[in-house]
């Protein structure tokens, strides 16, 4: 049970439903971390904004979802994994073994993917004060300035959406069911 309302288009906020009734055309259902953004209409106008933003950064779509699903796994947000799993799997072209890797917080063996991974556990760890040997060792992967501030900008948009589904606590969609994610509970412990 979620900790905080659920809102659907019919009782959310009136400055809130224009973006609920967008979010659902757009992905065919109401994801529930909407829902409980909602409550909030700029905090559910920043995370699609934000969002959007994000979409057109020069990091790949699988790249992009690297940053997610490790930043969700960090903070222990399993709905976000479950929902960036989705993703990785069936947009970002991510093969499963990869994606388990991530949700693990393992390396995928992927030496692109795994210095996305590994940077943006560093600018999580550190708050951004990352050290200069993670920034040369993202940059030796072939990233460069704009991919590292990308990173911290995939990194702000997960903890968003990370954040609020801690504080929120809402169910799993049954649309992402298949790809839940039962490390929450230890991964929020620690």
């Amino acid at each position: 049970m979620s900790r905080l309302p659920l809102r659907t288009i019919e009782d959310a906020p009136e400055a809130a439903k224009p973006l609920l009734e967008k979010a659902e055309k757009a992905n065919g259902f109401l994801p529930n971390l909407l829902r409980v953004l909602a409550n909030a209409p700029t905090a559910l106008e920043a995370y699609l904004t934000v969002g959007g933003i994000n979409g057109r950064a020069s990091l790949s779509l699988a790249e992009r979802e690297v940053v997610q699903i490790t930043a969700a796994a960090t903070h222990g947000c399993g709905f976000c994994v479950a929902g960036h799993t989705k993703v990785a799997l069936a947009k970002a072209g991510i093969e499963e073994p990869k994606v388990e890797a991530l949700r693990a917080l393992d390396g995928t063996g992927d030496p692109k993917l795994d210095a996305v991974q590994a940077f943006t556990n560093a600018v999580i760890a550190t708050r951004g004060k990352v050290a200069d040997a993670d920034l040369a060792a993202f940059k030796d992967a072939g990233y460069d300035d704009q991919a590292a501030l990308e990173v911290v900008l995939g990194v702000s948009l997960a903890t968003l959406c990370n954040f609020a589904n801690n504080l929120g606590q809402p169910p799993l969609n049954p649309q992402l069911e298949a790809f839940r994610w039962d490390g929450a509970k230890a991964r929020a412990a620690e």
